[in-house]
């Protein structure tokens, strides 16, 4: 029935994708039918424990579909009712929903879920490693936090061990052997099969020689059953599995679309407001696919549904990433990406930028900025010299807290300068 539904799907955006006018209402409602079947489907089968590889291919197929389909379904809605007037309706709370869930990772937890829980023969003296890749913010912590509070992976594992690593030292091979230790310390108490499963996070380099005394080590501290999951955000970590590493990449711009529209309007047809879908679509193409930036401007549009106020929002956007390509060459939340400084304004103080010099990740437990991105960004609050700000915090696990570096700096006006010398010669 997937398959079936994907073919579908494909032929009929295949047929569609050079209309440059807005789509019939016929075909507009068969569209509408096939998505909400998919959409079906593809909850179902979320439901159950898939083991079948050829089953979960069809399915990451049928859901890329599927977020296309809604794609090309908002993009043309939306120029149908463009000229229409907006009615007066709010969003659905989606955002309340979609920001306590893991958007876009089912089929890959499905995949993690086969690697834990599937057992390998008695004479089996392999201890299995799932390397699982990808840049950073791409979502690897998420995941495995998903994966590790499910009920199933509790009761095959007797205890979860979470390190985060940067090379293997000296001092983190102790604090591994003494996790291991402690695990082994209490086996008496505990009726399970004694099974451990380490999370290693490493945030570094992972040497050859790294490897093998992590190998080593864990080959002598754990029991048999145990697993280890490596994470990374560099490839070549995937040399360093048993198992075919997992790689997480950025969502498409499809799919992250259907994250930001439900995160900022909900479920809400394009004809209620079609000048706020317009302009909510150009926001989410500048967010280059970012969780951070989608929680953080959808909060910012969700408390003001005004399409004035969301076009300001969209011209500063446009302002201060076209200068910042002109200045340096490239997008500012690229740089972000790869935790270089970038300039971004304030929209309150257009004369002003404000310099992100690096950011960071807190656990649950670790104290945050009392100061708000947004309230800096947008708002009126200007601190002095360097200071951190709470960017967002998510509320599934692993409840990471991200936090930026910045400082606020007037902009010199080169242009200015430039002429009063000319004018001076």
């Amino acid at each position: 029935m997937c398959m079936n539904y994907w073919t579908g799907l494909t032929f009929f955006m295949t047929q569609n994708h050079k209309i440059t006018k807005p789509m019939g209402l016929d075909v507009e409602d068969c569209l509408r039918r096939v998505l909400l079947r998919a959409q079906v489907i593809i909850d179902e089968a979320m439901g159950r424990h898939i083991t079948n590889q050829a089953m979960l291919l069809q399915l990451v197929m049928l859901r890329d579909a599927m977020h296309h389909g809604y794609y090309m379904l908002d993009t043309f809605g939306y120029q149908r009712h463009d000229d229409e007037e907006a009615k007066d309706q709010a969003p659905y709370s989606m955002h309340l929903q979609l920001a306590n869930c893991m958007f876009g990772r089912q089929m890959e937890a499905q995949l993690v879920f086969n690697f834990l829980l599937h057992t390998q023969p008695h004479c089996a003296e392999e201890l299995e490693v799932l390397p699982i890749v990808g840049p950073r913010y791409v979502g690897k912590s998420t995941l495995v936090a998903h994966v590790c509070k499910d009920e199933r992976v509790c009761g095959h594992f007797s205890k979860i061990l979470f390190l985060h690593i940067h090379g293997f030292t000296d001092d983190e091979l102790a604090t591994f052997r003494k996790g291991c230790a402690k695990f082994q310390n209490h086996m008496s108490d505990s009726n399970k099969d004694g099974r451990l499963l380490v999370v290693l996070e490493l945030d570094g380099d992972l040497s050859e020689e790294a490897l093998n005394r992590m190998y080593s080590a864990s080959k002598r501290c754990v029991p048999r059953g145990s697993k280890i999951i490596l994470t990374s955000w560099l490839d070549n970590i995937a040399k360093f599995g048993t198992a075919k590493a997992l790689t997480l990449k950025y969502l498409s711009h499809e799919a992250y679309w259907y994250f930001f529209k439900m995160l900022t309007v909900g479920s809400m047809d394009p004809e209620m407001h079609p000048r706020l879908m317009h302009l909510a679509m150009e926001l989410a193409r500048m967010q280059k696919s970012s969780f951070v930036g989608a929680n953080l401007i959808s909060r910012l549009l969700r408390d003001n549904f005004d399409p004035r106020f969301w076009f300001k929002v969209v011209a500063f956007f446009r302002g201060f990433i076209s200068q910042h390509i002109s200045r340096f060459g490239d997008h500012p939340f690229d740089r972000l990406y790869q935790n270089r400084p970038a300039h971004l304004r304030r929209m309150v103080a257009p004369s002003e930028s404000l310099v992100i010099y690096h950011h960071q990740q807190h656990s649950s437990d670790e104290e945050v900025p009392k100061i708000r991105m947004d309230d800096v960004m947008y708002g009126s609050t200007k601190p002095h010299g360097k200071f951190e700000v709470l960017v967002w915090k998510s509320h599934i696990p692993p409840y990471h807290s991200y936090i930026y570096t910045c400082e606020i700096q007037e902009i010199k006006n080169t242009g200015a300068k430039r002429k009063r010398c000319m004018g001076g010669m």
